[in-house]
């Protein structure tokens, strides 16, 4: 059998918070003016009271609500491959499974996520949620879901993106959002990075601070983030119990499991369901985290509080960083451009209970084309430096002459990333990677606290 499909039926009807089974927990965020441990409250000007709740919960297990898992029905269960074209081409005895979640309606995993937080928002009687988007995917799955729950909804698409992939901008424009390119004149924090470059191609980080800007100055409105976060991680978790039930299916169980690795919830969405059983010592798995090497913040970063936005607004996070001034290289990988990484991330990479790998932009072309000439689906280049890092996998196996099971996430099609493959085939794309003078420049930079 080739391809491992469920039923409504087995749609999960809660969600895994692996912050039940750490050994460690991650240390608390801080306040960023007195750098003590911030209090719930203090989040309520960004978020609803039920996903502050669903932030600070160490309940292992978390009810998904009726409304939002019938709204999930609509694209899940999605299906869960196995790449035997892949295998054959690769010559590998290696066994390549691969959970694909470029069947929503806008095309990746985000939904998944996007669909609670608008309802919790509606549920409170929030009028309008900003939030940022890097290529285009989270900004489009919050439009779509928005619009289901009838929001208002700003986006602040990073302007290399909003430049590189205009037809993601159509999407949530159809979708009914309004989205402008960041750093934009709108916002003091966006003012601010414009008179110091005017020609800013934008990060993540500054979309993320004229976002929370408009939200902290408008009652009627909300902010939302569509990853980093404990809420949106815990969200994801859908697809890696599917993916669990469907490996239970195929008579088999993951030797490695991988994911794209942005702000953390493409790889806890997969990963953190096949965790617990390692965290509970009942099945043994390795879990890699696959980030540009453009940006490696969990392979060449350090480990400290650190912003989670450019300007300084956010609470101090645990995290691996490059420094939250950092401004990554354009590449193709919007949504892969973020200076940090979650703090559940961050402490299961510290304690070693995950890993981490990164490819520069020309590997991870290499194997997109690769995989969809195998196995006919064109990856979004986020999806492919998981691809990459399994390719990688199959070819050591080959080498070694053992079989291993290795399961990675399909995060989503790059239907809407053809000028990324264009300037690919065109030779215009250079395998760029930080220089560890460069790393160590911006590592200088950081005058965050350090974590004891």
């Amino acid at each position: 059998m080739r391809k491992f499909l469920l039923t409504e039926k087995d749609i999960p009807r809660q969600w895994y918070n692996i912050l039940a089974d750490m050994p460690n927990k991650p240390r608390p965020p801080l306040h960023p003016g007195t750098k003590e441990p911030i209090t719930p409250d203090m989040l309520a000007p960004l978020f609803p009271q039920a996903l502050i709740e669903q932030e600070v919960s160490a309940e292992k297990w978390i009810d998904i609500p009726d409304q939002v898992r019938d709204i999930y029905t609509m694209w899940r269960p999605t299906p869960l491959f196995r790449a035997r074209n892949l295998e054959k081409l690769l010559d590998t005895p290696a066994k390549i499974y691969y959970k694909y979640e470029g069947v929503s309606p806008s095309g990746s995993h985000k939904p998944n996520t996007a669909v609670a937080q608008a309802y919790y928002n509606k549920m409170e009687g929030v009028r309008r949620i900003t939030t940022e988007t890097g290529a285009g995917q989270w900004g489009s799955a919050l439009s779509f879901a928005c619009q289901l729950f009838d929001l208002e909804c700003e986006v602040y698409m990073v302007k290399i993106s909003y430049e590189q992939k205009p037809y993601r901008k159509i999407m949530m424009q159809t979708w009914g959002a309004k989205v402008f390119a960041s750093p934009t004149d709108r916002t003091e924090a966006g003012r601010k990075i414009l008179a110091e470059d005017p020609n800013s191609p934008g990060s993540l980080g500054i979309a993320i601070s004229e976002a929370i800007e408009r939200a902290a100055t408008d009652p009627d409105t909300k902010y939302s983030l569509g990853s980093v976060l404990n809420h949106v991680l815990l969200h994801q978790t859908v697809l890696g119990q599917e993916a669990v039930q469907q490996m239970e299916m195929a008579g088999d169980w993951p030797d490695i499991v991988i994911a794209p690795f942005g702000g953390g919830s493409n790889f806890a969405g997969l990963a953190f369901p096949f965790l617990r059983f390692k965290l509970e010592g009942k099945r043994d798995v390795r879990c890699i985290a696959s980030e540009p090497a453009s940006c490696p913040k969990l392979t060449k970063g350090v480990f400290r509080y650190d912003f989670g936005d450019t300007v300084g607004m956010t609470p101090l996070l645990p995290m691996y960083t490059l420094g939250h001034k950092f401004v990554p290289a354009p590449i193709h990988a919007g949504g892969l451009r973020y200076h940090g990484a979650g703090a559940i991330i961050s402490q299961l990479i510290h304690d070693r209970i995950i890993e981490a790998r990164a490819h520069d932009q020309i590997e991870t072309f290499d194997a997109a084309v690769l995989f969809a000439r195998a196995e006919g689906i064109i990856p979004a280049p986020e999806a492919a430096h998981a691809i990459a890092t399994a390719i990688q996998e199959a070819k050591r196996c080959r080498e070694e002459g053992t079989s291993r099971t290795i399961l990675f996430n399909l995060c989503g099609h790059g239907h809407f990333d053809l000028k990324a493959y264009q300037d690919y085939f065109e030779g215009k794309l250079q395998p760029h990677a930080l220089s560890d003078e460069e790393i160590q420049q911006l590592i200088a930079q950081i005058d965050t606290p350090e974590i004891a």
